[in-house]
């Protein structure tokens, strides 16, 4: 009944807070007067603004909140005293969420997660009235500000959805997407794309990139400057990469089986015949990581040692335990797993815009109420990047897949269990992995969290260099060398009996660009230069330029 009513958990957990609270009378009436304290401080603050005094705020944004930059919500008195109130305000309520006695850690992060989404929403700067920047602007402009944020408006509403970046901008194939390669092999799940080399000589093992296909796969392939796959063939890499189909309803039955099957074995195969290499190097991102990380496990019991197609492997931002899977676990327990799962069961499949919805609410402020403020209030178009025109551009889940890889993975975490899972005929062990593993991790990644990345360390074997770069999850992975280096890394062997903070204490710390060490890393490992291979030939004929046809699919 409970799940039917409130499928999601929004309502429950913040009335579990409340009913809490109430059962503990102490510990709130301490915090009361902890409120109470800092508000009468505020208030003092307050009167001593309007007597003209000069005094400092009591209450300040964090370091990370450009809500209240404009010097206004510090020199004005009335607008000053809104902004601090409101920051008291929420700073006082979320402590308490955090703090609630009697619940459990999961269900306090939910109420504070669920009260910080109304927190957010009710922020004065949101609102015309209430924003003295906004409405400084449309004095300014003689209204201009507000005519051009309501036509922002209706594009965003025939658009249904909040534009993070002007789609006009962008075109796949002409300004994103643009490394030269061919399709060379098509399943129902994947194409499989294969660059054109530019170096006179290639490293003799090709690398295999199994892309995510919860977004297009191009993030890897942005701009020039930004191209990992570029980068990587520039170097002198044999380089493939998965451009994932984006389902319909007519593939609902598809199963985890079929996309280990048709997509990842599917690439390394097309590799290796192509290539002419007895084995490969196989790279997975996010998702495609943790295909990946299964298919390693299935390789190891489905081919003999000699036979085993992948020489070595690297994950980018990949979680094999779900234990602690970071801010998105606020959506997955079995009253909403039941709930998305009925829905993709009628539809098919998950749509590509509740899920990315979902990772919007994770950072609501700056993924949400920030492009409503300067596009409706400010009257800004929406901005020209790269990466925020590729988050938009979704995809969809088919429904038996998804429901599948939700409930064994994230509710019952049963990848790390040893023979758990079978998947494609053969159980599942990430013990068996004893090919050399180079992982990389973002600090501030909050879809896969570092530290709990870094437990693959834990449970696979072989030599394993693991890399913590700075920045997210995006930015952390897509981070060419730059100069002046606008970002930095941490690096350094990783063994089973690590922790994540063991390893941080005394691992090497660099600046610059992780993409130099793993080149490094590759060369060492990626064999002979020998001849580059034909990009198709006559039992892998080009099928379509890249970037292909799937990654056209709306």
């Amino acid at each position: 009944m409970a799940a039917s009513v409130d499928p999601l958990g929004i309502v429950a957990p913040v009335m579990h807070a409340q009913i809490a609270w109430c059962l503990h009378p102490l510990e709130f009436a301490e915090r009361w007067g902890r409120f109470s304290a800092d508000a009468w401080a505020l208030a003092c603050n307050g009167l001593a603004r309007a007597v003209g005094a000069h005094v400092p705020d009591v209450v300040r944004p964090q370091a990370d909140d450009t809500r209240f930059a404009d010097p206004v919500w510090s020199q004005s008195p009335s607008w000053a005293a809104l902004k601090q109130w409101y920051l008291l305000s929420t700073r006082h309520a979320q402590d308490m969420l955090y703090a609630t006695p009697g619940l459990s850690g999961t269900e306090r992060r939910r109420a504070a997660f669920w009260w910080r989404q109304w927190l957010n929403a009710v922020a004065p700067t949101n609102y015309l009235a209430l924003n003295p920047v906004a409405q400084r602007a449309a004095v300014a402009s003689q209204g201009q500000t507000l005519r051009s944020g309501w036509q922002n408006f209706l594009d965003d509403l025939r658009a249904g959805d909040i534009r993070m970046a002007d789609p006009a901008d962008f075109k796949v194939g002409k300004n994103l997407a643009t490394t030269p390669g061919e399709v060379v092999a098509r399943t129902r799940l994947v194409e499989v794309i294969h660059y054109t080399p530019t170096a006179d000589t290639v490293r003799q093992t090709p690398i295999v990139i199994v892309t995510p296909w919860i977004n297009k796969f191009y993030i890897l392939d942005l701009t020039s400057k930004k191209s990992l796959v570029r980068h990587l063939r520039d170097a002198g890499f044999d380089v493939y990469i998965t451009s994932w189909k984006n389902p319909d309803a007519a593939l609902r039955d598809v199963r985890f089986d079929d996309y280990l099957q048709e997509g990842v074995d599917a690439i390394v195969q097309v590799a290796r015949q192509l290539s002419g290499a007895d084995k490969v190097h196989a790279v997975g991102y996010c998702i495609g990581g943790t295909a990946l990380s299964m298919y390693m496990a299935w390789a190891n019991r489905h081919y003999t040692p000699d036979e085993m197609p992948v020489a070595h492997w690297t994950l980018f931002t990949t979680l094999v335990d779900f234990a602690k899977p970071g801010d998105v676990e606020v959506f997955i327990d079995e009253g909403s797993v039941r709930y998305l799962t009925r829905a993709m069961e009628q539809r098919g499949y998950l749509d590509g815009r509740d899920m990315a919805t979902s990772f919007r609410l994770l950072r609501s402020n700056p993924l949400i109420w920030q492009y409503v403020v300067q596009g409706y209030l400010m009257g800004e178009k929406p901005p020209s990047f790269d990466v925020l025109y590729w988050n938009m551009d979704t995809t969809r889940m088919p429904y038996a897949m998804h429901a599948w890889y939700l409930r064994e993975l994230y509710l019952k975490n049963r990848l790390i269990e040893a023979d758990a899972l079978t998947v494609a005929g053969e159980s599942l062990d990430l013990g068996r992995i004893t090919q050399p593993l180079y992982a990389v991790a973002a600090e501030d990644d909050h879809i896969a969290p570092w530290r709990q990345a870094f437990r693959v360390a834990n449970f696979v074997r072989g030599d394993k260099r693991f890399v913590l770069s700075s920045s997210g999850h995006i930015l952390g992975i897509v981070n060419p060398p730059v100069q002046p280096p606008k970002r930095e890394y941490w690096i350094g062997t990783a063994h089973r009996t690590d922790s994540a903070h063991g390893w941080r204490e005394r691992a090497d710390h660099h600046a610059g660009s992780w993409w130099d060490d793993w080149f490094r890393w590759l060369d060492e490992r990626c064999g002979e230069r020998v001849a580059p291979p034909p990009v198709c030939n006559e039992a892998f004929p080009p099928l379509a330029a890249a970037p292909g046809d799937y990654v056209m699919e709306r």
